[in-house]
Formats: C-alpha cells, structure tokens, sequence
C-alpha cells in the first residue's frame, strides 16, 4: 500500500492537512448538479469530500505519477476518471460536452496560466472554486483603484463574479508554503458582455497595466490611438488601476473604431 506521497518541489506542491478546510472548499461549489474537474488532487484530501457531493460526476486530472499511483489505490471508485496529465495541456473540450466546474487546491506555480485557460473556456466553464495563493486571489477580486487591481481583475471580472471566502494560514499545508492562501469563487454571470472586440480588449488591458505606473496618454502610446481621442478623452489622464472594465470598453471601442465614432468619456 502506497501511505504518502512526497510534495515535489517542482510541481510546487503543498498538501493542504487540514480536513475541515477541505471540506469547506467542496461545499462551497454552488453549481447543481455539475460536472466537475478537480485540478492537482495530491492524496484527495479534497477528492474524498467533492465524491461525497451530488455532482453529476466528478474528474480528477494529476501530473505526478506518485499521486496518481495513490489515488488509483485510495480512490478506486474515480475510474477512468482518474486522469494522468497535465492541466494546461488538456483539451477540456475531448473530456466535457457540457459545462463544467474546476475545484482545487491550485499549484501555486501555474495559478494564473490555471486562470487564463478558464477564460479560453469561460462559456462552459461554470464555476472555480479553488486555494490560491492570497496575493493571487487579491488579485483576482480586487476592484478599481485598489493596488491589487491589475489583469487578472479587469478580464475575469468582465465575464465572472468574484468572491473572496476566506484566508488560510501556512501551518495548514505540508510542507507549509512560504506565504499566506486564500479559497476564492468565480461564477460565470452571463449577463456580463463585453461591448467591444474581445481580443482587442485583452490587448488594451494588458499594454495598460505593463506600464501601470504612468498615465495610460503614455502606457498606451504603442497601440496608436489616434491623436484627438488621447488629447480630449480625460481617461487619457488616469493610469490603468483607475479604470473599470466599461472604461476599457470605451478605450476598445476608440482603438476599433474611427474618432469620429468615439465620444469622449
């Protein structure tokens, strides 16, 4: 019988000890009856209680071959839903017809590129429930004008609602990080729509906060807005952590769209 499994530092694994929280993280999906798709199980100290909810079913996908070796053995009811690979090279589409919910307790290492492929997905992509670092989930549920309000804020807030449920300390984990963590949710609110050009919003949010300290007048100055639009528009004036996501649909809309089409804000 396999008894552990030894967090690997490259895989930036840290096994959450703590049951309750665990518990905590599965109960918190509030999709009915989901199809769901848990990312870096470990030894399942999440899996045994998301197998206790009533989702339609439930898929775990874990690069390390020593976890998976455990879960097979601990977990023989996962089946062929017991996937040996990686998440970020996962075509989602192959494994899910209909939407789906991803949980986890997320490797720090590649939490952000995690994020970025929900968006790639957002239409069937229900739901994250999932630990984060907590800088990252700042991040991720800040709002205008905060100082963590950055990227990951303006695209996933265009398309999710974002919830910040609680932080947990380092002593939770084995072996314990070196920061600090936190359990966010994002649920799809189809509701949100972007009024603009979808990658052309993406490349304007991205140039603005790459350069977050200076006026977007000069952050912006390689995506060549046309002269008039930066002289009368006053968002020119403010720097990027300053605007809300309806003011880089404007800016969008000015980059897409003849001046003449483009009232100043």
């Amino acid at each position: 019988m396999i008894r552990t499994v030894h967090a690997k530092k490259r895989l930036g694994q840290h096994f959450l000890t703590n049951q309750d929280i665990a518990r905590q993280i599965a109960e918190a999906v509030h999709t009915p009856d989901a199809h769901v798709l848990e990312i870096g199980p470990g030894m399942g100290v999440l899996t045994q209680y998301l197998l206790q909810q009533p989702f339609a079913d439930l898929s775990v996908i874990e690069l390390d071959e020593e976890s998976v070796a455990y879960l097979a053995e601990h977990f023989p009811q996962l089946g062929d839903r017991l996937i040996h690979g990686d998440f970020l090279r996962f075509n989602l589409l192959d494994h899910f017809q209909e939407p789906f919910v991803i949980v986890g307790n997320f490797p720090y290492n590649i939490s952000s590129q995690i994020l970025f492929k929900v968006l790639d997905h957002k239409d069937q992509a229900l739901e994250v429930v999932g630990m984060f670092q907590k800088e990252v989930a700042e991040r991720v549920t800040a709002q205008c004008g905060h100082k963590q309000y950055g990227i990951l804020s303006v695209l996933l807030q265009a398309f999710y609602d974002t919830e910040y449920l609680f932080t947990v300390g380092e002593h939770e984990f084995s072996p314990p990080p070196k920061v600090k963590s936190a359990v966010i949710r994002l649920t799809r609110n189809f509701d949100k729509k972007l009024h603009c050009d979808e990658q052309l919003f993406k490349t304007v949010v991205k140039t603005a906060f790459n350069y977050r300290r200076k006026t977007l007048r000069n952050a912006l100055a390689s995506l060549n807005f046309p002269a008039e639009v930066v002289q009368s528009d006053p968002l020119f004036t403010r720097r990027a952590e300053q605007l809300t996501i309806a003011d880089f649909e404007h800016l969008t809309e000015c980059l897409h769209f003849a001046p003449s089409t483009c009232s100043a804000s």
